[in-house]
């Protein structure tokens, strides 16, 4: 296959990845409609998509137990998911999304703590870009401080903080085969969102899954063929493009999710979550020229 075909290719699978979890928001919220609440749904999502990883290479479980070097993943993928899925479910989709996409922010300073990298000038400029833009999305009218207002807004930043450390961690682990590293994050998935749930259900704040109905199981189906296709079409595509390139191609799940969100949720979307978005994108866009 000619290079200019099979980057084409590439570039049109991590589009596929990143349309299907820009619309993700929408069979998490129709099962808690269904009774089944975002972080029991992530969780069974993520328990048979690991259980499928496990099938094809029964050696992950062991390897995931003999490198401890591989748990802060595990913990970091396993918050990431719970946040962003429970977020999305209670949440203004565009603003999550947004707020979730603080990402090069905290991935620069994390790179700084956890692998020693440098923060120069343009460093420190994209992180002050993404958090002005961050406090103009959260402001409220009226209001002098830009401080977030609702579990969703919290659950939107810790989740894209926790995946700025999943990135680094899963570079600090690269030398790890594909297979143990992506069991890694699934069995994090399903063991946080899980353990979570589980918490939060008997202290009477989540309720439990009701009994399996044909509605709710064929939605986990559905989200774990569109979760695995999605996973199949990132490695396909990042494994050959350049790391540049595959964020910016991937940072078109922003306007997926926005385009879904204002189409099939009936969403508006204010001109400060305008203005803070165009503000944070940009510092991602700065992130991926300056890694080239």
């Amino acid at each position: 296959m000619p290079a200019g075909t099979s980057a084409a290719w590439a570039a049109a699978a991590l589009l596929v990845n990143a349309f299907l979890w820009g619309v993700s928001w929408w069979p998490f919220r129709a099962l808690q409609q269904q009774g089944v609440h975002g972080l029991w749904a992530t969780a069974l999502v993520y328990l048979a998509v690991g259980a499928a990883v496990f099938a094809w290479d029964r050696s992950v479980v062991r390897r995931l137990l003999a490198t401890p070097s591989l748990w802060p993943l595990l913990v970091a993928s396993g918050i990431t998911n719970a946040c962003f899925n429970w977020a999305v479910t209670i949440g203004d989709v565009v603003r999550v999304v947004l707020l979730f996409y603080l990402m090069p922010a905290w991935a620069a300073l994390l790179a700084r703590l956890v692998l020693g990298e440098p923060l120069r000038g343009a460093v420190v400029l994209r992180v002050a870009i993404a958090i002005a833009g961050a406090a103009v999305v959260l402001k409220p009218p009226g209001e002098p401080w830009p401080l977030p207002t609702a579990l969703s807004d919290w659950l939107a930043i810790v989740g894209g903080f926790c995946f700025a450390m999943t990135n680094v961690m899963l570079r600090r682990e690269a030398g790890q085969p594909e297979s143990v590293r992506a069991f890694t994050m699934f069995v994090g998935g399903c063991g946080v969102a899980g353990g979570v749930a589980l918490v939060l259900t008997v202290a009477g704040a989540v309720p439990a899954p009701p009994l399996p109905a044909p509605a709710w199981v064929a939605g986990i189906a559905g989200l774990v063929l569109m979760l695995g296709l999605g996973n199949l079409c990132l490695q396909y595509g990042a494994s050959r493009l350049p790391a540049n390139v595959t964020s910016v191609v991937l940072l078109s799940e922003v306007p997926f999710a926005a385009i879904s969100a204002v189409m099939i949720g009936g969403e508006a979307v204010a001109a400060r979550t305008l203005v803070g978005g165009a503000m944070i994108v940009a510092a991602s866009l700065l992130a991926v020229r300056d890694a080239r």
